[in-house]
């Protein structure tokens, strides 16, 4: 079980991890939270209507790691459509994010937020320990395997990974190169993520 997820009898997943792996994922699943920010419920009416229909933002995030999380749902990366293509595009983008990304970052940081918690309580179980078994339903492991591809892609973008060809030069970075811890992280988020997904397959 060390640094892989096995399956739970009765649904969910299992891993075992150590005091400092528990430290990088809480530490990066707070970043991540602290990226995308508090929801709109968090600074506005108690109404629940009001929040129903409250408006998202029309543009794209200007953070690089924001855009990948929240990318336009419509792209034309070849500019086939031409420039009034293009334009109606962006129309389309725009309106499509002013009434999604509001759920969307929602959802986002309830994941996160389940990472959080779920290591909070078994660091509290293996104080002292050195380390623990973490447990989770399949709920919660459906949340983590969610927030896993949030954390890979928010580090992906600040290490300008667009294609798996980048993925191979992260292999043979030299150990002084300063992006090596992150590529650690990414490389490592990358084979728990893997192996999630193979426990909760059917």
């Amino acid at each position: 079980m060390p640094g892989h997820f096995e399956p739970l009898p009765g649904g969910g997943a299992a891993v075992a991890l150590d005091d400092v792996e528990i430290s990088i994922i809480r530490s990066l699943a707070v970043q991540l939270l602290e990226l995308i920010g508090p929801g709109p419920a968090e600074d506005a009416s108690d109404d629940p209507l009001a929040e129903l229909f409250a408006e998202g933002p029309s543009e794209p995030p200007a953070d690089p790691v924001l855009r990948r999380l929240f990318p336009d749902a419509y792209t034309d990366p070849e500019g086939a459509s031409g420039a009034k293509g293009a334009d109606e595009q962006k129309a389309h983008s725009a309106e499509f994010r002013r009434y999604t990304e509001n759920d969307l970052r929602a959802s986002k940081r309830d994941n996160a937020l389940t990472v959080v918690r779920s290591l909070d309580a078994l660091a509290s179980e293996a104080a002292g320990e050195g380390g623990a078994v973490l447990k989770l339903s399949p709920q919660e492991s459906q949340a983590w395997l969610r927030a896993l591809n949030d954390l890979r892609l928010a580090i992906g973008s600040r290490l300008e990974i667009t294609d798996e060809d980048d993925t191979d030069l992260l292999y043979r970075l030299p150990d002084d190169d300063p992006r090596k811890p992150m590529v650690m992280a990414y490389l490592w988020l990358g084979g728990l993520q893997e192996t999630l997904v193979t426990t909760l397959m059917p």
